[in-house]
Parts: C-alpha cells; structure tokens; sequence
C-alpha cells in the first residue's frame, strides 16, 4: 500500500523546516517528488547522477563506500533529516550507494528548482548551505581520520614485521637451550665417569668461558676452510658426528691448536665425551647472548614507539629537538625503507636549537614527509633529511631523488583532499595535514621539485607558540 501524501503538518518531523511558513511547505511539497522505498531498497548507486536534495520523513537511509566490491558504511540518515544535494554543492556524480532502512518516505527536490527556492525563502537557503558546511566538516575530520590510521597502519605493519623477526629468534633459543640443557647433566657424568682426575679438566673448563668472538664475521671460503679442519681433527679424536659439533666450535671462534692444548691432559677415551660437552656449553652461551641481543632489539622498538608517540609527556607544547623527532620517525619506517633498499643521507646542522611543539604532531609531519618520498621513490633510491638554522627559525628539507612532481600537479600539491595515488591508496590530506600542523606551530611547508629532485621544506620558528 502506498504512503499517503505528505502535507505541510508532516514537515513538523524535520527540525531544519519545521518552522517554515506554510507557503514554503507547499512549494517543496508541489515541487518535490514523494517516493516510498521497502527496507534494503537501493535508492542511489554509484555513478548516478547527483540531482536531489533528500527530505527523509519516515524510515532512514545508510550510506556505503564501495571499496574492493564491498560495503563499508559511511553514515547514515535518519527520519527528520536533510541531506543529498544542496545549494551551491559542486557535487555532479553519486559516489556510493544508499539502501532503505526500513519503509522509508522522502521527498525528492530536483537541483534545478534551488534557484527559484532562494528567491522564494533565501533564509531557507542559507540553513542549507549551513547544514552543507557542517557535513563538509564532518566529511574532513572523517578522512583526516582516515589518513592517520592509513598511516597508522602502515607503521603498525613494519613494526609487526620488526617486532617478529626478534621475538622468533627468542623462541628458537630457547627451545635450542631447552635441549641442550636437558642433555647437559648427562653429558657432564659421563665426562666425569671417563676422568676422574679435577686437574685434568682445568683447560677445557677455562675454554668452555671463552668469550664469543666479537671481530668481523669470516669469509665464506675462510669459514669452510676452517670447518674443514676441524672436522678432519675432530675425526682423529673418534668424535661422532663431528659435522655438527664443527659447526659450534667454529661459532666459538675455536681451531684445532686450541683443542689440541685443552684435551692434551685428558686420557682419551674420555676425548669425544669431553668435545661433545665443551660445544654444548659454548653454544648455550651463544644462545643466551642471542636471546638478549633479541631482547634489546625488541626493547629498542618499544623506546622507539614511545619516543615517536610522545606516550611519556602530557599533549601540550615542549621544547623538541628535531633530529630526535626525525630518528624516531625513520625508526618507525626502517621497514619499509629496507623494503625498497631506500638509503638515507642525513645532513644534520650541528648545534640546532629545540623548537617549541607536540611531539607526536610533529612527528606526524615527518612520517607523512617521508612517507610521501618513500612511495615516489622506485626501489634503490635515496632520501636526504637537512636541517639549517634560518634567522629565527629551523628548517627542515626531505629531498628524494625521484621522477618529480610534474610541473601541472606542483602548484596544487598542498591542497586538501588532491592526490596522484591510486583510488584506495591515499585520501590526499597527507600534506594537507602537515601544513596544517606547521601553521599551527607558527611555521610553514614549502615544496620545490623538478626531476631527480623534490624537496619539502618545513620551517619552525626557535621556541614557536600555538597559532590560535
């Protein structure tokens, strides 16, 4: 059954147009179209044209993104508001797609009659064009959010990826000592049962707390030649499999020589028992110094998520020395940057005064600085941080050696909501967030680019202040 036909008494339901007078009300009545849609109704698709202006009277409508072929919900309009095209929207196309919630009833005004509405009630107008600017407020903080979690996410993935590789190393020690350990107290008896004289043990004890060596790491002919000759001495002392206990003798820096000196008392039977002991102690001690050398890793990740969040100190403006900023911030994307083989040439003016501002904002301008280099940037490719002392103010260059910013594009770079990604990749509020951010802090973003060359120049001000 069809709904009945709206009235100026229905208009009371919609705050916006409750108090129009009746003669208002019975323009958009006789120059609106009623509709009635079922729950789940599709009432606007993506690519549609944008023509009418949406007075929900009953029902409600919920808006979705289509992104990948799946519904994300953005927003939703519920009975007793206004929305789709209004006065003066520059929108021409449906970007999403609209369904019913439930049986809903609207009234449909068609933009070309807006004209003819500002003349008849411009106070009318004016409510829409104020409730227009209120969404586009909404729809910017809305993908500002975005742009931080796109970030966000970014930094989270490298950091997973760099918290993984430490903490698998730590349970691959471990279950590496587990075993060992276990088949330590055994490997000790029987040492004992074929050598009951203390004194005898006296060297191989004192080569069993050798230091692990700490020079550069061997060669990979110089590595196999040495394991050559261990197994080859190994064999003459009847060590059973003497391949894998090479291999941590080696690890230990130890040769033959030195093997040679720490057995020579020993009676030989006991030989093979007392090599087999003296690898598996010496291995335990690499493993412990991996899992701490992990540890530290893990710990040096963490120092850095709070110096890059500013998890420590209150939100306010303090006192910031720029390089640490900039060293947190390459920390938080040294995956990435390794991913692409990305070298960073640091040009750091020594000496460089604090500037006064929030950490994690400021850190934010850096991340999307060199993030933005980092995507321009075709694997192999090189960024340069510069810091200059300028008069009153510090000068931060990110410089990539990249394609450029095509002389078309450079003058609207920093506009908000312009991008050259892909759609899904980016929501072009990156540089807009950053200037933002700098303005905020007394300061500003300049951009110069031609091939091989494009440089962002962030300027503070020594000791700046909040701009209100």
């Amino acid at each position: 059954m069809a709904a009945p036909l709206l009235t100026p008494a229905d208009f009371a339901t919609i705050p916006l147009l409750a108090d129009l007078p009746v003669e208002t009300l019975e323009w958009l009545l006789a120059h609106g179209e009623q509709r009635e849609f079922a729950g789940g109704q599709t009432i606007m698709q993506p690519g549609d044209p944008a023509e009418f202006m949406v007075m929900v009277f009953r029902g409600g409508i919920q808006f979705y993104a289509i992104r990948s072929g799946n519904r994300e919900p953005i927003f939703r309009v519920e009975a007793g508001q206004v929305s789709g095209v209004l006065p003066y929207s520059r929108l021409q196309v449906i970007a999403g797609l609209s369904v019913a919630i439930g049986e809903t009833v609207v009234l449909l005004l068609h933009r070309k009659h807006f004209p003819e509405l500002e003349r008849i009630n411009p106070e009318l107008v004016q409510r829409l064009v104020g409730l227009m600017s209120d969404r586009v407020r909404m729809e910017a903080r809305g993908q500002e959010r975005d742009e931080k979690l796109r970030a966000l996410g970014k930094l989270s993935a490298g950091l997973a990826h760099e918290l993984n590789n430490p903490a698998a190393a730590i349970v691959r020690a471990a279950e590496a000592l587990a075993t060992r350990l276990h088949a330590a107290p055994a490997q000790f008896g029987d040492l004992l049962h074929h050598c009951p004289e203390p004194a005898a043990l006296a060297a191989l004890t004192t080569l069993a707390a050798t230091p692990p060596p700490t020079g550069p790491p061997l060669s990979g002919l110089a590595r196999a030649d040495r394991e050559d000759e261990l197994i080859d001495w190994l064999d003459t002392q009847q060590v059973p499999d003497p391949y894998t206990l090479a291999t941590g003798l080696l690890d230990a820096g130890l040769a033959p020589a030195q093997l040679e000196a720490a057995t020579v008392a020993l009676p030989e039977p006991s030989r093979p028992t007392a090599l087999i002991w003296l690898s598996t102690q010496l291995t335990m001690q690499r493993l412990i110094q991996d899992v701490q050398e992990a540890g530290g890793r893990i710990s040096t990740l963490v120092t850095n998520v709070k110096t890059y969040s500013h998890m420590d100190r209150a939100g306010g403006f303090a006192p910031l020395a720029v390089h640490e900023g900039l060293e947190s911030t390459l920390n938080m994307l040294s995956y990435q940057l390794r991913e692409k083989n990305i070298s960073i040439v640091r040009d750091y003016a020594p000496d460089l005064p604090k500037v006064s501002g929030q950490v994690s904002s400021l850190n934010q301008v850096w991340t999307n600085l060199i993030d933005n280099a980092l995507d321009a940037l075709p694997p192999g490719g090189e960024i340069t941080l510069r810091t200059r002392l300028d008069g009153d103010f510090v000068r931060v260059f990110v410089v990539d050696n990249g394609p450029g910013i095509p002389a078309d594009i450079l003058p609207r770079i920093l506009e908000p909501f312009f991008t050259t990604k892909p759609a899904g990749e980016g929501t072009g509020l990156g540089l807009d967030i950053a200037l933002r951010t700098l303005e905020t802090h007394g300061g500003k973003l300049e951009v110069n680019s031609r091939p091989g060359h494009t440089e962002f120049c962030a300027w503070l001000p020594i000791g700046g202040e909040m701009v209100n």
